[in-house]
């Protein structure tokens, strides 16, 4: 009777397996890290944005595990994910910070998930294309709540007490870091590469924790990319692993991000105007960096006038980190500093005012194709007559871009 009570004492504190702390602490980081790169990968990446296929043996595997580790079902997460790109920073969008506040999108991410998960007008609309085979209807589907059940059993058989523990562990992770750091922060502080149409921000760089997901301004310019990362110094470990996927025929890349292509300069025509509307979150990025530069100029005249301290200081200050946003990206209250720096600086002014035509190339849409080209034209030439070397190096790059 004493050898059966020590025995279950015994596997109450360490459980079949009797692993010790850190063996425990490798265990939960490397099962809540595959629980992520299934969520970026399958759920996300390939299911919500068709960026990617995927053979049979992941999506199976990435399915099961998504049933065992948060009981979310496929069609319910790719449908509130894509009403939230379809309708990002409205009212309708099920979990924007911008609208419900980034301490709600963080508190109670899952519920909000929860509860548009219930709209049945959203799931209709929204989860076309997601698996409908007979175990998605009889299991994960039907029933989604017993792989759960099942994580919590085998967690506590194989480590005791402490197993419900890492299954918490498990079941929180999804909620806070995707439901509420990446659909929270991420759409309220952050840098950004790019202009996109709504909030989204780049986060500092928690890949191992998040998959790449921390890259989503990224994402939000160009949804249908398989590959987060844009820039050098940024890394997507999801993508790293979809490269791997692809050499074991796993995997299959439908698209990523469009890539600017340079070559010899000459006179803008269609291919130019092409070049820019397909790659015009970059060129646009580019110019930003134009208009920071000379901004950046004017702040060492002032500085060098002994105007450090001044007015005209501050304002070209504000100018620097608020001119290059679109215009409904900018604090009203720094509308008053942004029009003194341009009445101040000719240079800056006029580079704001030819970035504002530069936009219209995509934005008029009851514009003849060659009637665009001849603008472009025009806008190229009377950048290199501005005198501004700003605006004349950008033109020049401009004119080198191919499709």
């Amino acid at each position: 009777m004493n050898d059966i009570l020590n025995a279950l004492i015994d596997w109450v504190g360490s459980g079949l397996l009797g692993l010790s702390v850190w063996q425990l602490v490798i265990y939960t980081l490397v099962v809540t890290h595959i629980t992520i790169a299934s969520v970026t990968i399958f759920l996300h990446r390939a299911q919500a944005h068709r960026a990617l296929d995927l053979g049979p043996i992941p999506s199976h595997f990435f399915r099961f595990w998504l049933w065992m580790t948060t009981g979310m079902v496929t069609r319910e997460w790719v449908a509130i994910h894509r009403k939230h790109h379809a309708k990002c920073e409205t009212e309708e969008d099920p979990h924007s910070p911008q609208t419900r506040g980034l301490k709600k999108v963080m508190a109670e991410g899952a519920e909000l998930y929860r509860a548009e998960a219930k709209n049945a007008e959203t799931i209709e609309k929204y989860s076309r294309g997601t698996p409908d085979d007979w175990i998605e209807r009889n299991i994960y589907l039907k029933h989604s709540a017993l792989g759960v059940s099942l994580l919590l059993i085998i967690n506590v058989a194989l480590f005791g007490a402490i197993g419900a523990t890492i299954w918490a562990i498990q079941m929180a992770w999804i909620p806070f870091w995707a439901a509420g750091v990446i659909n929270g922060i991420g759409h309220f502080w952050g840098y950004r590469n790019f202009e996109a149409p709504d909030a989204s921000t780049n986060l500092t760089p928690w890949t191992l924790i998040v998959g790449g997901e921390e890259l989503h301004n990224n994402h939000h310019t160009y949804p249908t990319s398989a590959k987060f990362s844009v820039k050098p110094y940024e890394f997507d470990i999801g993508w790293m692993y979809i490269r791997g996927l692809e050499i074991l025929g796993w995997a299959k890349v439908r698209k990523t991000a469009p890539k600017l292509s340079l070559g010899e300069i000459k006179p803008a025509d269609a291919r130019t105007l092409e070049a820019l509307i397909a790659n015009r979150y970059e060129v646009m990025a580019s110019y930003a960096r134009e208009l920071k530069a000379a901004c950046a100029a004017e702040l060492a005249k002032v500085k060098a006038e002994g105007g450090k301290h001044t007015a005209r200081f501050a304002e070209f200050k504000q100018a620097q980190r608020w001119l290059h946003r679109d215009e409904d990206r900018i604090p009203v209250a720094v509308h008053g500093d942004l029009a003194n720096a341009r009445a101040a600086s000719p240079v800056i002014d006029k580079l704001v005012t030819m970035r504002e035509e530069l936009r219209q190339m995509w934005t008029r849409t009851n514009v003849s194709a060659e009637q665009l080209v001849a603008d472009l034209q025009a806008w190229c030439r009377r950048a290199e007559e501005s005198g501004i070397a700003e605006l004349q190096a950008f033109s020049m790059r401009l004119r080198a871009a191919h499709a």
